[in-house]
């Protein structure tokens, strides 16, 4: 006659689905919790490093394009504490560096360069022309070009509520900034805005 013993301790774990399932599930919770929660309250993690400023109403429509044509898919913003990183892009990227970006753009897909500590490492001209015709400067590059960007306007009307939107989630824009967010960004081109931002990334830390 079979043995008809039942399973128990961890056998009785690996034998039942169900059972292991509720148990990683249990255990990927606790873990999330142990190793998230505690950066909610660490002063590194949310408070701005010294001289962060939040994007300009110029840099914050730049900043629209960038995620608009998809460009964190080819480069991230994180440079990792690693000598090869630092050695190649410059100091290691903070966490206060990122308090007023929402939503981040860290990735890990690196198709281009990291651009974290792309500010002022070009001139505008530069930057200008390697959007419209990459492959003109970087022979080898398989970036596409993005000559659209010299003839779009940025919508002038859209800058305020963008704005006030980001101080809802608590980016210290003032009155007076979102009141002139139109002006700031009144005939100026996509191009002009993408550069802004490219311009800025990063040079909060010196």
């Amino acid at each position: 006659m079979a043995d008809q013993r039942r399973p128990t301790g961890h056998e009785k774990i690996e034998t039942s689905n169900f059972l292991m399932i509720v148990l990683i599930l249990l255990a990927v919770a606790v873990g999330g919790l142990v190793e998230i929660v505690p950066l909610f309250f660490q002063r590194s993690t949310t408070q701005p490093v010294e001289g962060l400023k939040p994007y300009t109403a110029l840099q914050l429509a730049g900043r629209d394009v960038y995620i608009r044509e998809g460009c964190y898919n080819c480069h991230s913003q994180m440079v990792r504490p690693f000598r090869s990183e630092t050695l190649r892009y410059g100091s290691y990227s903070q966490a206060g560096e990122f308090v007023y970006d929402h939503p981040f753009q860290w990735g890990s897909k690196r198709t281009g360069p990291d651009l974290h500590r792309v500010g002022g490492k070009y001139s505008d001209d530069w930057h200008r022309l390697h959007l419209i015709a990459p492959r003109s400067l970087v022979p080898e590059s398989n970036m596409p070009d993005y000559p659209w960007l010299e003839k779009a306007a940025i919508d002038p009307a859209s800058m305020g509520p963008r704005m006030q939107a980001l101080r809802r989630v608590g980016v210290p824009y003032t009155d007076e900034e979102i009141a002139k967010a139109a002006e700031a960004v009144n005939g100026r081109s996509e191009l002009d805005a993408i550069v802004a931002y490219l311009q800025v990334l990063g040079t909060a830390v010196k």
